[in-house]
């Protein structure tokens, strides 16, 4: 049984329910505590020992149910209603288990053959819709198909009336067998493979660059995007928590110990102050860059556990600030709000640093990163090179991600080469890969390890 509880686990992987190794121990002492007997205090104690949030609950009771149920050859005696009374002469089939089994065994005793074919042919490895076919043939191999085959057609040439039927009865029980097979590879592609196409999309869209992302991704790219914001929040969350602890102080726990001639009775800790970072992203809403602008916003307010503030500004032509629409609706709803007001119009760079500079320039101090997401193709309006001066020198520092390649900057009215004399960090920005890394580069410069 432990095979079994084995493939269980790697079925919950493919659901996507995470199992370390600490949790697979635990599952096996868990079984080993409550066997297989009671189905429903199986189910109760593996769900406490592997599922971790609600979410998991409900992958798991899924998974189990669709693992442990076994339909297959429940209709069997439904079938033998409809074939004739008349049983096979057993001489006649006694050069093939399979035929014999499909005609005098039991359901339990096909399933458990059924099984231990698949076992054989490695049914629980499918990875692809396409591989089902193949995997059901194998495990039908396995279980002596070809020689029952071989069988029939030696039946359908002896010309005798015994022969004849015995070949009709087993054409009819090789089509039930084959429905069978087909239902049991099925269900070993939905708990083994069901995800894999899956993971393989979101794979290439991590690549895909974001202004090539069609409408019918942008769930899957939502929820890529929070799956990586939820990462690097848990992981600087984790080392922040490890830097508060700090370093001895060894002066003041020395002198605080002189009465105790020395012996460090009470320790003293240096304190260490971490200030989480503060975010201010303009966002251009042109409709070359609409796309990165919704991923970026997204990913950064997914991030609101180690992020002290965050103020979003997005222009095309004139700027506004967009944080309280973000904050009180989702983004899935805001951007679209966003667009609608001010979105895809000619981009005017230098109106927006000047609107940017009239109301809120004077938020900025030298705790706060400026992220700006735009190609920087100014339609040949004044770029305000002066006002991106300022704004490097009262922050500390400034960031441009630029989702055009670095070889087109500079060409026909773009102004970043110009623009790029006043970031920190000018970098391309393409895909969700970078923009992963990219605010992973802005988290290290706060929580250092």
């Amino acid at each position: 049984m432990q095979q079994t509880l084995t493939n269980f686990l790697r079925a919950l992987r493919s659901m996507e329910i995470p199992i370390s190794p600490a949790e697979t121990i635990d599952a096996h002492r868990t079984v080993d505590a409550v066997g297989f007997a009671n189905r429903t205090l199986l189910r109760d104690s593996l769900c406490v020992a592997l599922a971790k949030s609600e979410e998991e609950v409900g992958k798991f009771d899924e998974c189990f149910d669709k693992f442990f149920t076994r339909e297959e050859f429940r209709d069997r005696r439904d079938e033998e209603s409809r074939q004739p009374e008349d049983p096979v002469d057993p001489e006649l089939i006694a050069d093939s288990p399979l035929a014999q089994l499909l005609m005098e065994g039991s359901e339990s005793d096909l399933a458990q053959a059924m099984e231990r074919a698949a076992g054989a042919s490695g049914a629980a490895n499918i990875r692809y819709a396409t591989q089902r076919n193949l995997f059901n043939r194998r495990m039908l191999d396995q279980m002596g198909l070809r020689q029952m085959e071989r069988l029939i057609a030696a039946l359908n040439r002896s010309e005798t009336s015994a022969g004849t039927a015995a070949a009709q009865r087993l054409e009819s029980a090789r089509e039930y067998l084959f429905e069978q097979a087909q239902q049991y590879t099925a269900r070993q592609f939905e708990l083994y493979a069901q995800f894999a196409g899956e993971q393989l999309r979101e794979e290439f869209l991590v690549k895909t660059s974001l202004s090539a992302v069609e409408l019918r991704d942008f769930q899957r790219m939502h929820r890529i995007v929070r799956r990586m914001a939820r990462k690097l929040a848990t992981r600087y969350n984790r080392r922040r928590k490890h830097t508060k602890r700090g370093v001895l102080d060894v002066r003041r726990t020395l002198r605080r110990n002189m009465a105790y001639d020395g012996i460090p009775f009470e320790t003293v800790w240096k304190d260490t102050k971490i200030e989480k970072p503060k975010i201010v992203v303009i966002c251009d809403v042109s409709q070359s860059v609409a796309a990165a602008a919704r991923f970026l916003l997204l990913f950064l307010y997914s991030l609101n556990e180690v992020i002290a503030s965050l103020r979003s500004f997005a222009f095309s032509g004139r700027l506004m600030e967009i944080s309280d629409i973000l904050e009180h609706k989702t983004v899935e709803v805001a951007i679209p709000e966003v667009l609608e007001k001010i979105g895809f119009r000619p981009t005017d760079y230098g109106q927006a640093f000047a609107d940017f500079d009239d109301e809120f320039m004077d938020s900025l101090d030298r705790n706060t990163k400026v992220m700006i997401l735009g190609d920087g193709r100014t339609n040949n309006t004044d770029p305000r090179i002066d006002l991106m001066r300022r704004m490097h020198d009262r922050s500390k520092s400034v960031i441009w991600l630029n989702p055009e390649p670095e070889p087109f900057w500079g060409t026909g009215d773009s102004e970043m080469q110009r623009y790029r004399t006043f970031c920190h960090v000018a970098t391309t920005c393409s895909t969700v890969q970078d923009l992963e890394r990219i605010i992973d580069d802005v988290l290290k410069t706060y929580f250092r390890s």
